[in-house]
């Protein structure tokens, strides 16, 4: 999977799940998501979820603070590591 997939997936996830009806160039992928609020601990739970069963990874709760989910960018790291082994 490229990271291209990877971004596609989170970037639809983001807007369909988290941001209805945003347009998606208002969604940066720089854009901080959880110190912004955008993502509050309930989504962060459904994000969670949805990279665990659309990658095949398993998550840690430890792994899910803003190091890890707080940008697009930091997600797609995040899951490139976690896929690369």
């Amino acid at each position: 999977m490229t990271t291209d997939d990877i971004r596609d997936k989170v970037r639809s996830f983001i807007l369909e799940e988290i941001l209805p009806g945003e347009q998606p160039e208002n969604l940066k992928d720089d854009m901080p998501l959880r110190t912004s609020g955008l993502i509050d601990s309930m989504g962060t739970i459904r994000m969670t979820g949805y990279l665990e069963s659309t990658f095949g990874i398993s998550i840690a709760a430890h792994e899910t603070g803003v190091e890890n989910f707080e940008t697009v960018d930091a997600i797609c790291t995040f899951i490139q590591g976690k896929l690369s082994g």
